[in-house]
C-alpha cells in the first residue's frame, strides 16, 4: 500500500509540473500554479516560510516523502531507474554515503545564495534543473506535436488548435539541460539516487530531519533471511543488511524494499523496535500496515489539495508584422528584468532559474541570460515581440518571488527601462524617409515625432523619447524596420520605480 500511495502521488505531482512548463497558453498556471509553489527551494526564497514549515513537518513525521513525491526532479530519477531495471532486475547494491561530497556541495550552495552567485544556485537546485529539462527538451517536442494539430485542424477548417513557433531560447541553457538530462539518465539507469543522495544540496538538508522522523522503515531482524533482495532493489543503496540498518538520512520512502521482502520482515512503522516481533506481528493482525501507507502521505494530500482557481486571461496575439530579416540581440549596459522584480538586484537574488516564467511569456520577450553570474535566469529582450503592458504572466507563475504578482494597471506603470535613440541608424536621418513606427505603437505615448527641418512641413520627422514617460515595453524596439539592429532600443534600469 506505501508504494502504491506514493507512486500514485508521485505521478500526479510530476504530470502536474511538467504541465506547467509544456503549456504556453498559461491556462493550467491557475489551476496548477500551486505545484511549483510547494518546491522546497522556490518556497524558501519567497519566504513563504508556511510551506517550508509544511514540508520540514512531513519529513519529521515521515521522512523524505519531498524527494520522493513532490520534487520532479527526484520523480524523474526514478523513471529512468524503472527503466534500468527492467532491463537488469535486482541491480542495486548498499554502499555507505559520501559525506564530503554531500556537505561541501550544500556549503558551496548556501554559500552561493548568500554571495548571490545565481548561476551556481541554479545549477544545482532540483526543481529548477528539472524546469531547465522540461522547458529545453520536452517543450519543444510537445509544441511541435501542437503545430501538427494545428495543420491538419486548419485544412478541417478547425481553430481549436494555434501554431506556436519554437526556437532556441538560449544555447548555455539548452546544453546544461541536456548535460543534466543525460547525467542523471546515466547515474538513475545504473545506481538510483545517486544524485539525489550525493549532490542535491535540498535532499542532504533534509536529510538532517529525515533522521529524525517518526515513521520509518524497519528491518524485523527474526524475520529478515538475508537474501538482500531489499537490498538490491533499494534505488537509495541505503540498507545495510549484515546490519539491518537503514540510513535514514538517505531513505527516500520509497517502498520497494517492503514489498520485494518476501518474509514480510520489512515494515513502515513508528514504533521503536526493542521487542521488533511482536510490534510487526501485532500490525499486520491488525491491518496495520496497509493503513500506515495511507497516513504517511495524508500531510502530501493536504498540500496538494491546497490549489486556488484564479480567472482566466485571455491570450493577446500580436498579428500581421512581417519580418524581414531578424534581429540580432543588443549588448545592453544594463540587463532587462521583468516589472514585478523591483529591479535586477532582488531578482537575482531570488530567481531559480527554472524557466517557467519563460515558458509562459506569450511574446517571446523572456529568455535565459547567458551571464556568466546570471547564466539561466530571465532577461527580457525585444527581437521577437515585445512586453505587452496589459500581459502579467511572468509574474503569475514565479514560484520564488523573484516577480512578485502585480496587477495590469500596476504594470503599465512600472519604469523596468528606457528607450535610448541611434541617430546613425533611423531612417529619416539616414535616408530621409519618412517612418514614425516606434511613436506610433509606443502603448505609453513616450516619443514624439519632431521634422528634421522645423522650417519644412513635408520634412522627415525623427523620434524624441520621454524617458521619465517610457516604462521600457520594447515596443519600439520591436516594431522599429530597422535590420538587424533597431535604431532605438531599450536600456534597462538596475532598480525598478513606479511612474
Amino acid at each position: 500500500m506505501l508504494k502504491k500511495v506514493r507512486t500514485t502521488l508521485a505521478i500526479i505531482c510530476f504530470v502536474g509540473v511538467t504541465l506547467l512548463f509544456l503549456d504556453f497558453t498559461g491556462t493550467l498556471h491557475y489551476w496548477l500554479g500551486w505545484m511549483a509553489k510547494i518546491q522546497f527551494l522556490p518556497a524558501f526564497l519567497a519566504a513563504n516560510f508556511v510551506i517550508v514549515a509544511i514540508l520540514l513537518i512531513l519529513t519529521l513525521l515521515f521522512g523524505r516523502i519531498y524527494c520522493s513525491v513532490i520534487c520532479p526532479l527526484g520523480v524523474l530519477q526514478d523513471i529512468f531507474g524503472w527503466f534500468g531495471k527492467k532491463s537488469k532486475k535486482n541491480r542495486y547494491s548498499y554502499s555507505k554515503q559520501i559525506g564530503w561530497l554531500r556537505y561541501t556541495m550544500l556549503v558551496l550552495f548556501l554559500a552561493a545564495i548568500v554571495v548571490g552567485v545565481a548561476s551556481f544556485v541554479a545549477l544545482l537546485a532540483p526543481y529548477s534543473s528539472y524546469g531547465r529539462i522540461a522547458q529545453n527538451l520536452f517543450a519543444p517536442l510537445y509544441q511541435w506535436g501542437n503545430n501538427l494539430l494545428a495543420y491538419f485542424a486548419e485544412r478541417a477548417d478547425s481553430y481549436a488548435f494555434y501554431t506556436k513557433e519554437v526556437w532556441m531560447k538560449g544555447l548555455g541553457t539548452f546544453v546544461v539541460a541536456a548535460a543534466t538530462f543525460v547525467l542523471l539518465g546515466i547515474l538513475s539507469w545504473r545506481n538510483g539516487r545517486t544524485y539525489c543522495n550525493t549532490i542535491c544540496p535540498v535532499g542532504t538538508f533534509l536529510s538532517f530531519f529525515a533522521r529524525f522522523s517518526l515513521f520509518k522503515v524497519a528491518i524485523e531482524k527474526s524475520k529478515c533471511v538475508g537474501c538482500s533482495l531489499c537490498v538490491k532493489n533499494c534505488k537509495a543503496s541505503c540498507i545495510n543488511i549484515k546490519e539491518h540498518k537503514i540510513d535514514y538520512s538517505r531513505c527516500v520512502v520509497c517502498g520497494d524494499c517492503i514489498s520485494k521482502c518476501n518474509k514480510n520482515a520489512i515494515s513502515y512503522t513508528s514504533k521503536k523496535y526493542k521487542a521488533e516481533a511482536e510490534a510487526v506481528k501485532a500490525a499486520a493482525s491488525q491491518g496495520k500496515s496497509s493503513d500506515m501507507g495511507r497516513r504517511a502521505f495524508i500531510g502530501v494530500g493536504a498540500v496538494m489539495a491546497s490549489a486556488a482557481a484564479i480567472k482566466a486571461q485571455d491570450k493577446v496575439v500580436d498579428g500581421g508584422l512581417a519580418i524581414i530579416e531578424d534581429k540580432q540581440i543588443i549588448k545592453r549596459e544594463q540587463e532587462i528584468v521583468p516589472a514585478g522584480s523591483k529591479g535586477i538586484s532582488n531578482f537575482t537574488k531570488h530567481c531559480t532559474g527554472c524557466q517557467l516564467c519563460v515558458s509562459v511569456c506569450p511574446n517571446n520577450v523572456l529568455r535565459p541570460s547567458g551571464n556568466i553570474m546570471t547564466l539561466m535566469q530571465p532577461r527580457a529582450s525585444y527581437e521577437r515581440g515585445y512586453c505587452r503592458p496589459e500581459c502579467t504572466k511572468c509574474s503569475e507563475v514565479c514560484p520564488a518571488r523573484a516577480i512578485v504578482k502585480i496587477t495590469k494597471e500596476e504594470k503599465s506603470s512600472i519604469q523596468i527601462g528606457h528607450a535610448e535613440w541611434d541617430a546613425g541608424l533611423c531612417l529619416p536621418m539616414v535616408s530621409g524617409t519618412h517612418c514614425g513606427n516606434c511613436a506610433k505603437h509606443c502603448p505609453v505615448g513616450a516619443i514624439t515625432m519632431v521634422e528634421i527641418d522645423p522650417s519644412d512641413e513635408k520634412s522627415p520627422k525623427f523620434p524624441v523619447v520621454d524617458v521619465e514617460r517610457c516604462i521600457g515595453c520594447g515596443a519600439c524596439e520591436y516594431v522599429c524596420p530597422v535590420r538587424p539592429i533597431s535604431a532605438i532600443y531599450v536600456e534597462g534600469h538596475q532598480q525598478h520605480k513606479l511612474i
